[in-house]
């Protein structure tokens, strides 16, 4: 029987490179929104903290002004960068989902030729098949001329 090879199995390996390497690509992305993710909730722990401190430093008592103007300018300084970090986020978050598409289409290219491959392979073992058969029935035909001829 012959061995069946796939014409096309260059073409698979190129795009099954490419399917991998737009799964790294997705990864990657996903890495970095997850760092946001952290920063955003330090920023949001530093935060609360700051506004615990600013509600004990304007509390009753003497009131240590300038830990209350310090307070309020590292609070708008925090702020900002809540804000820049959500601006990076929304980007970030296209960015992944335009890679999501790239793979699920690089998904679909190396499926496309992994059933061409199959049903190929399929024929192929058909002929095969068939080739077969017809040998074995040219065997049967001779052996059964061979004992009719004295």
């Amino acid at each position: 029987m012959a061995k069946f090879k796939f014409r096309m199995a260059t073409l698979l390996k190129v795009r099954e490179t490419v399917r991998d390497d737009r799964r790294a690509e997705l990864l990657e992305a996903q890495r970095a929104d997850d760092i946001l993710g952290q920063r955003q909730e330090q920023f949001d722990r530093e935060l609360d903290a700051l506004r615990s401190a600013y509600r004990q430093a304007a509390g009753p008592g003497t009131v240590d002004v300038d830990r209350l103007v310090t307070t309020q300018r590292y609070e708008v300084s925090l702020k900002a960068q809540v804000q820049q970090l959500g601006r990076q986020r929304e980007l970030l978050a296209g960015e992944i989902e335009r890679r999501r598409q790239a793979l699920v289409q690089a998904n679909r290219e190396v499926r496309v030729l992994e059933k061409l491959r199959e049903r190929q392979t399929e024929h192929h073992a058909q002929e095969e098949d068939h080739r077969e058969r017809k040998l074995l029935d040219e065997v049967a035909q001779h052996r059964l001329r061979a004992e009719e001829e004295p």
